[in-house]
């Protein structure tokens, strides 16, 4: 995935602690950097002061550098309207379009060169899509990006977010969005988190960006001023289009752990008891593991269990329960999801990738 940091120069973090945010994001494998440079309790003159040596920072390390276009921020920098060539010189390579651009300066931005546009995913609607369209804009040279949001209670609803991104995607545009830093340090004035998904806010980062991953979006983006290593590390790992479940293993198994290492598909036609995997029952056969029975006790909700022999041809059915079912002799518990990604079950829909992640070192337990 194409994911990102945001930085705030003259804003809550030191320019020392700016550049080792960069370098960090670096160095985990993230190349883009969201920046607002119209930030009412900024430091202006800080701002002055630091962005340009950040800009050439986030340059030297190859990130795409982001930027909303204000009238604030053409005075901040000190650029005429619309020159899209000044913001380009400073490193900045994409133009969020949040103010005052029509249809035609729109289009005629998106065939240059030097720079590249960004829409506002949670606020755009199809009748702007379709006169970008009609205005001849190169949408290869477009993406759209949610907005983040402050107070706490205005974050989007997962559903208002579905449909906007879905839109997007129906016009061939990539979609980014924002989560909050639950460990590090929180964007002032508020500090009360910067999530897309009012259901984020006060999340782990490393759930909700999974969360983000199994809702289609292109790209993630850590909002708060000072993530965590820890934070940063996680995003770099992100995989798109696909559900990560943190979960314990619970079969000793070497084949059942081979298995369980593979990235799987729930199956197009929806199981009203649990998710199936539309691969596992064909590795199963391409590997020749013999499936025998073992821990058959009664699943629970997020149980994830696989057929052994006695089941026939349906030896090596991989489900994942949807809530607590009987025990069948014929069917092992070989996995249990964590409790903290119980919730994350509900965006697993058909044709839906999912993996597990266990603990190097995963407890077996008796």
């Amino acid at each position: 995935m194409n994911n990102g940091i945001a930085i705030y120069p003259g804003l809550d973090n030191t320019p020392k602690e700016n550049e080792r945010l960069l370098e960090t994001a670096a160095k985990c494998g993230i190349r883009r950097v969201f920046t607002s440079l119209h930030i009412p309790e900024t430091d202006k003159s800080r701002l002055q002061a630091e962005v340009r040596s950040l800009l050439a920072r986030a340059r030297q390390y190859g990130m795409e550098v982001i930027s909303d276009v204000s009238p604030a921020t053409r005075d901040i920098l000190g650029i005429d309207e619309n020159d899209a060539a000044a913001f380009a010189s400073l490193g900045i390579t994409r133009l969020r379009l949040d103010y005052g651009y029509t249809a035609e300066e729109t289009a005629r931005l998106s065939h240059r060169s030097d720079i590249r546009l960004q829409l506002n995913a949670s606020t755009v609607t199809e009748e702007e899509l379709q006169n970008l369209r009609d205005a001849g804009t190169d949408f290869s040279h477009l993406d759209a990006l949610h907005n983040f949001y402050p107070r706490r209670g205005t974050g989007l609803s997962t559903g208002f977010f579905r449909e906007k991104t879905a839109l997007l995607h129906r016009y061939g545009i990539a979609v980014g969005a924002f989560i909050p830093s639950h460990r590090g340090r929180r964007r002032s004035p508020l500090a009360d988190g910067l999530p897309t998904l009012e259901d984020h806010r006060d999340c782990p980062s490393d759930r909700s960006a999974r969360a983000l991953a199994a809702l289609d979006v292109n790209s993630v983006f850590l909002a708060d001023s000072l993530p965590t290593d820890d934070e940063i590390a996680a995003l770099g790992q992100l995989r798109e289009h696909e559900l990560t479940l943190h979960a314990t293993l619970l079969s000793r198994n070497p084949d059942v752990r081979k298995l369980l290492s593979h990235t799987f598909t729930t199956r197009a036609d929806e199981a009203r008891d649990a998710w199936r995997a539309q691969e596992s029952r064909p590795l199963v056969k391409q590997f020749g593991i013999v499936i025998h029975p073992e821990n058959t006790d009664a699943p629970y909700l997020g149980a994830v269990t696989l057929d052994n022999k006695n089941y026939g041809r349906y030896m090596g059915e991989l489900q994942i329960a949807r809530y607590d079912l009987p025990a069948d002799a014929r069917t092992n518990v070989v996995a249990q999801i964590a409790a903290t990604d119980l919730g994350l079950l509900e965006f697993l829909r058909p044709g839906e990738k999912f993996s597990f992640q266990f603990p190097k070192e995963p407890d077996i337990i008796e």
